[in-house]
């Protein structure tokens, strides 16, 4: 199973229409879920970190593999990512995908990461992140079955 746990919740349809599009066609080859925990808001970043750390903390599972999304994390191709994704889900009965807040991802979660991974150094809302992992997530699973999509 895949669980995606994100801080905030998608207020615009088209990014809810794009997330249901893909949690479909992803159902197809896995469970997956997306968890939204509230974000906060106190103008305090190490008082953000550690309420959203707490919100999160709740649904993160011990003999889960852990994959932070940070800035500085390791870049993977499309192909590389895939590979994870199907190796992983032989060995741990779900991965999951934490995309932290404004603040990014307290240090304590870091630390519980099997893989801290980065699609980019360009920073992106989190809404529209949530979209390209799920897309890179679909494409993963085409890759790994050989079916067409990924060019």
């Amino acid at each position: 199973m895949i669980k995606i746990l994100c801080v905030g919740k998608i207020k615009e349809k088209f990014f809810r229409d794009a997330t249901s599009e893909y949690l479909k066609r992803i159902s197809k080859y896995s469970k997956i879920e997306i968890i939204e925990v509230n974000d906060v808001d106190l103008n305090n970043k190490e008082l953000n970190l550690e309420k959203e750390k707490d919100n999160l903390m709740k649904y993160i599972n011990e003999k889960d593999f852990i994959v932070t999304l940070e800035i500085e994390g390791k870049q993977l191709s499309s192909e590389e990512f895939s590979q994870m994704i199907d190796k992983t889900l032989i060995n741990y009965p779900n991965i999951t995908f934490i995309i932290g807040g404004s603040y990014g991802i307290h240090n304590d979660i870091k630390k519980k990461s099997n893989l801290k991974l980065s699609f980019s150094k360009l920073t992106f809302p989190h809404q529209l992140f949530r979209i390209i992992l799920l897309e890179q997530i679909y494409r993963g699973f085409k890759i790994v079955k050989n079916e067409s999509y990924h060019k």
